[in-house]
């Protein structure tokens, strides 16, 4: 409702006429307002304004006393009834659509790639094919001109000429207006729909096209296209002719007899000046292969082809009088090996697609030849899974591990591989995809993935998300999974060594991005060990020589098994005979720790805090505290903020301290690689750094010298300058990186001048005394001695 004013509501009854003032109100059909005049009584009326219907008049009020006298002066109300009756009847139209606007946009924004042209057009020719073999059966009659079922592809080079023919079913001329005529009408989806209303034997699987737009991407590559075209069920041939820039086309009677096709359709395609280069033969063939290899029918294209053969030489003329003048010399003609060639047809799809025979079919070693031809390999791959999925989705694939990386051992960077071809009805769609048939870290498994009920977009190039592609992926990923076990599980234990040389990082990034699937990642991690330095172990086989009361799964991480094999960290886990795992890759740590567990055994870094050995002695652990709680005090005030706090020991042996990481943040390893990232925050460094725990063991020679220091002289600057090197010590040993490593060797040489003073330097410190202050003799008397004989007497 809308609430006027009392001179808005005397603007209105200023209107000369009725009519006038309805004209007005028309526009706020049942609107109503509210007006209080200054002699009414206190409650005020509500008026309606209404344009048209029959109103029921509620209530009379006093009339306004104005010159027109408009009907205001009655309270209207409208019912829904006077509303509805008031709709006007609607009317249903068509959709309309620029036929020049609408070939545009096929042709130029439809498709990305120009090359589809040729795999849109066989797919076309191949389904003419399957619909007369399919009528054939309740129709011989059709196949009474025995002609082969195939297509041929001829070029022309010079005049930019693309000629592609099949013995297929044919058109009409009503036939030619409804399909090439009409865009977006597929024959092929109006013949699955003719074969599913009458029942008869079910759809043809192996019929491809869908659209109705396939034809139309010869228009990509050429300025005019023509069809000649005959069908079996017609005594004549039509010729239909298009251009890429006209909304019209045309269509004569074929009258040339030279010409005349005993069944089928001829396309000849005109090819636009800059598209010629798709002419030269090879560039066909290599077409045909990409796209078109499996098609059921097979495929000739017209190729220059050669043989050697030997031809007579022309001698000379000075040779030949050279060979005159010896009437006895017997005359030897000369020849020569020339290649002579010539045009034939070629059968260019040979290869057969293997996934859609039998696994029990084929051969290991068709399956190794079907792999090296499809993607131009020369190595064996190490292993292969040929299956069939029914149900839900039905697919078929052939997967395979290669022998080696393709693409290098770091790069993985890059999920867009080229390793998987997706094919529908055994025509190739793409090879580009980003991670929606397989994970990036599955990126190097290589197959062919064929399948009837993809849902594609209208190009046929760009595989839409769907219910279907996830179920999909998720066959495609445990059927790899079950590959890679295979290899491991083999008693050749060199395939599986070769396989993790090439791709053990994969799986190391699968335990970072696929949570799902940590159960079959874990079994095929392997790592080497304290006990197993020179040969990597599997969880399984660590979880195997665990001790009966251990608990857990301990590592270190670092960059290399020397250092991790040294550091001190391990010292009483190996007195303990406790294994522990070497993480030297930089991606190990991240993956372990995303990882967790391994049945039911959780991952413990041993560089940190709160390590539990095992072996906890309260009392004991009590009585050491009371003795060096305030040794650790001491040391913890000379440190100051560079340790969160100082602890005793219970993983040294024979070091006399370590610096471990606080349990949340970053291990001495992972501050390493983060500060080494090139495109790296530094700002974060100090928030993700984590606390520094300074552990002091007991045992050690050093840490008791310090005890009693602490106790008789605290403030003793050598006990203080032995605390700081004692802890630059420590951080190095324990993988961290100094912030001053030249003031580390400043107190290094200090200590080590301290304790090397007086023991091999004291000679050359009183010679080079004696350079600077040369020493002169006193004068003494000396005692003359009488020589004498040996053995005689003075």
């Amino acid at each position: 409702m809308h609430r006027l004013s009392k001179r808005s509501v005397k603007s209105l009854l200023r209107s000369s006429t009725a009519s006038r003032y309805r004209d007005v109100a028309a526009p706020i059909s049942s609107s109503h307002f509210f007006y209080q005049s200054a002699d009414a009584d206190s409650k005020g009326r509500w008026y309606s304004v209404l344009t048209s219907g029959r109103c029921d008049v509620i209530e009379s009020t006093k009339p306004f006393k104005t010159r027109n006298e408009p009907f205001l002066g009655c309270r209207f109300e409208s019912t829904a009834a006077a509303s509805d009756a008031s709709d006007s009847p609607s009317e249903k139209f068509e959709y309309q659509a620029e036929v020049s606007r609408l070939m545009d946009l096929i042709v130029n924004s439809l498709y990305s790639n120009k090359e589809v042209f040729l795999r849109e057009l066989i797919s076309n020719a191949s389904d003419a094919l399957d619909k007369l073999r399919f009528l054939g059966v309740t129709e011989p009659e059709l196949l009474k001109d025995a002609v082969d079922l195939d297509i041929r592809i001829q070029t022309d080079k010079e005049n930019g000429i693309i000629t592609i023919t099949d013995s297929g079913i044919g058109m009409t001329r009503q036939e030619l207006v409804d399909c090439l005529g009409t865009i977006a009408q597929s024959g092929t989806a109006k013949f699955l729909k003719a074969l599913k209303d009458s029942k008869d034997a079910g759809a043809d699987s192996n019929l491809i096209g869908q659209f109705g737009v396939g034809f139309y991407s010869a228009f990509l590559v050429s300025e005019r296209v023509e069809v000649s075209t005959k069908s079996p069920k017609s005594d004549k041939q039509y010729v239909w002719v298009g251009e890429a820039n006209s909304s019209t086309y045309t269509i004569r009677e074929e009258t040339d007899p030279a010409k005349q096709l005993p069944r089928g359709t001829r396309l000849t395609l005109y090819l636009k000046r800059d598209d010629k280069g798709y002419a030269h033969p090879e560039r066909v063939e290599k077409l045909v292969k990409n796209y078109s290899q499996f098609v059921s029918f097979p495929i000739y294209t017209w190729q220059e082809k050669g043989f050697t053969k030997e031809v007579e030489v022309d001698e000379d003329p000075a040779e030949t009088n050279k060979e005159g003048q010896d009437e006895t010399a017997e005359k030897k003609k000369k020849t020569k090996k020339v290649v002579e060639k010539y045009w034939d047809w070629e059968l260019t799809n040979e290869t057969q697609p293997i996934w859609l025979r039998s696994p029990k079919e084929v051969s290991k070693e068709e399956y190794n030849e079907f792999y090296k031809n499809t993607f131009n390999e020369y190595l064996e791959p190490l292993a292969s899974s040929h299956f069939t999925t029914e149900g839900e989705v039905e697919f078929r694939s052939v997967l395979f591990v290669p022998s080696v990386s393709g693409m290098g051992k770091d790069d993985m960077i890059n999920p867009k591989t080229k390793n998987i071809r997706l094919y529908v009805k055994r025509v190739f769609i793409s090879d580009d995809f980003d991670g929606e048939l397989f994970p990036r870290y599955l990126s190097f498994i290589k197959g062919v993935v064929d399948s009837n009920d993809l849902p594609l977009n209208v190009s046929r190039e760009i595989l839409q998300e769907s219910r279907i592609v996830r179920i999909m992926r998720k066959r495609l990923v445990r059927k790899a999974f079950e590959m890679i076990q295979g290899i491991a599980l083999s008693e050749n234990r060199d395939d599986y060594e070769k396989f993790w040389e090439n791709f053990g990082k994969h799986l190391k990034l699968g335990c970072i991005e696929d949570r799902e699937n940590h159960k079959r990642i874990a079994p095929l991690l392997r790592f080497f060990s304290s006990q197993s330095e020179n040969e990597m172990i599997s969880l399984d086989e660590y979880v195997e020589n665990m001790k009966p009361d251990q608990k857990d799964i301990y590592y270190i991480a670092s960059d290399s098994v020397t250092s991790a094999r040294n550091t001190p960290f391990l010292e009483k886990l190996l007195e303990k005979d406790l294994e522990v795992l070497f993480l030297v890759d930089p991606i190990d740590e991240v993956a372990v720790q995303n990882l967790k567990a391994f049945k039911e055994k959780n991952f413990i870094d041993i560089s940190k805090e709160d390590l539990d050995l095992g072996d906890k002695n309260e009392d004991k652990e009590k009585e050491i505290k009371q003795e060096f709680g305030q040794t650790c005090d001491w040391i913890k005030k000379r440190l100051g903020d560079k340790v969160a706090s100082v602890q005793i020991s219970n993983r040294l042996s024979s070091s006399p301290c370590v610096l471990v990481s606080g349990k949340f943040g970053w291990s001495a390893n992972m501050e390493r690689l983060m500060k080494a990232q090139t495109v790296g925050d530094t700002s974060n460094l100090e928030f993700m750094r984590s606390r520094r725990v300074f552990e002091i063991n007991p045992e050690h020679p050093i840490i008791r010298t310090l005890t009693e220091a602490c106790r008789s002289t605290p403030d003793d600057e050598e006990a203080l300058r032995a605390i700081d090197l004692l802890y630059d010590a420590a951080l190095v040993s324990s993988g961290f990186t100094p912030e001053n490593p030249a003031q580390l060797g400043g107190k290094i040489y200090e200590m080590m001048n301290f304790a090397l003073a007086g023991k091999w330097g004291t000679v050359s410190e009183y010679q080079q005394q004696a350079n600077q202050q040369p020493h002169i003799p006193e004068t003494v008397e000396a005692e003359v001695v009488e020589p004498v004989e040996a053995g005689g007497q003075k």
